[in-house]
């Protein structure tokens, strides 16, 4: 897929932390332009960490242009109005309140642009919750996910925001099914609310059914800690110089090349052949596990395991993940630049970096004036609303610098 994907497609994100601006970065590496709306403040991933930019804002807001305009203005909102007409997709994020109040709900938006693409993620979709405030972590609790996952007995969150970014994939999905449609599509096509609820609820569908299906066949809706609990052999186990690995076990085959690569008796005890057998015999089977791996440095496993067809790998802690051979492998990250500082910065997987050139995530409202004057703006408009402070200040910088 090529970087021109979307050339021409002019994306105008209203975003702040996760779930929005990665949606418009996703749309940005597939060749979108976009412009990143932020209050005067800026969005709040920008001071998040020593009073400076976060990994969420380095990340997913390179490639973007910043334009930060007071939309609580009427002139701040005359020039949204302007910016509004001139793009083909909104994305936003902010709460429901938040979107009324700033006259950025969907009636104000398509009142101004009515072919415009309008997606909202929001924290809940439509239903008694629909004005609700909603998180990451509380999309976790309320779906199921936080309920096993725990510390010293404690529901946590789990460590990416994978409700944020579910809900962000979706959005392109419903963008580019949108764009697909062009002219032909309808206003219920072009209108998106994606809630992180209903995001929860459909990553986990398979997980609901399952249960239903228990009730059904025993009569008891019974959970699984997890799936690694109903597949004797698959999960973590330590090798002898205290490396951790984790295994996929997940069928009789799995199981037959485990065994006969590691030279085991179980091998040929065709009393555990089949699943059925080993989940009989599950803490049997762990032990029988769990002590082979522990027999083995986790070098010696990976020659005997590896090419087989069994697969595994070790549990790399996050600081060591991108110096991996895989992850340097060419096409997979990207050497930026912010503030003399350099990050590797994993690339959209189905972007084609051959002749893809990057730029560092914006300045606050660095891309204010330039925006305006294609909005028909001069420079005196731009200074004009920079002293009434419905601007922000690109010369005023807000980040981190080190000491």
């Amino acid at each position: 897929m090529q970087t021109e994907t979307l050339a021409g497609v002019k994306v105008l994100e209203l975003g702040s932390m996760v779930a929005a601006p990665f949606a418009a970065h996703m749309l940005g590496q597939l060749g979108a332009e976009v412009i990143k709306l932020e209050p005067v403040s800026g969005d709040p991933t920008r001071t998040l960490v020593r009073g400076g930019p976060s990994g969420t804002f380095i990340a997913y807001s390179r490639g973007k242009k910043s334009i930060a305009v007071d939309l609580s203005t009427e002139e701040g909102h005359d020039l949204f109005a302007r910016l509004l007409a001139d793009v083909d997709v909104l994305i936003h994020n902010l709460a429901p309140n938040a979107a009324q109040r700033l006259n950025v709900t969907y009636e104000d938006c398509t009142r101004i642009k009515p072919d415009l693409i309008y997606c909202h993620i929001r924290g809940y979709g439509p239903g008694p919750l629909e004005n609700e405030l909603a998180s990451n972590p509380v999309a976790e609790a309320s779906t199921g996910v936080m309920y096993s996952h725990r510390n010293d007995g404690r529901p946590t969150r789990l460590g990416p925001s994978y409700h944020d970014q579910f809900a962000g994939t979706y959005a392109v999905i419903g963008i580019l099914a949108a764009l697909l449609r062009g002219d032909r599509a309808t206003p219920e096509e072009r209108h998106m609310e994606i809630g992180l609820y209903e995001t929860g609820l459909h990553v986990a569908g398979r997980d609901y059914v399952g249960m239903q299906l228990k009730k059904h066949l025993t009569g008891r809706a019974d959970v699984e800690p997890s799936g690694e609990f109903s597949m004797p052999g698959y999960g973590a186990y330590e090798t002898a110089d205290g490396r951790w690995v984790y295994l996929m076990m997940l069928n009789d085959n799995h199981w037959k090349k485990f065994c006969e690569s590691l030279s085991l008796a179980a091998a040929g005890d065709e009393s555990l052949a089949t699943f059925r057998m080993r989940r009989k015999r599950r803490a049997e089977v762990e032990e029988i596990v769990a002590q082979a791996i522990a027999s083995f440095t986790f070098d010696q496993l990976t020659e005997r395991l590896g090419g087989t067809g069994f697969a595994f790998t070790e549990i790399v802690a996050p600081q060591d993940v991108l110096s991996s051979p895989q992850a340097r492998h060419p096409g997979k990250l990207t050497a930026l630049t912010f503030q003399d500082l350099v990050f590797d910065v994993p690339d959209f997987p189905l972007r084609d970096r051959s002749e893809a050139t990057e730029l560092p995530p914006p300045v606050l409202g660095a891309h204010t004036l330039e925006i305006m004057q294609s909005l028909g703006y001069d420079e005196a408009d731009y200074q004009r609303l920079l002293d009434a402070n419905v601007l922000a200040d690109p010369a005023a910088d807000r980040t981190w610098h080190r000491s």
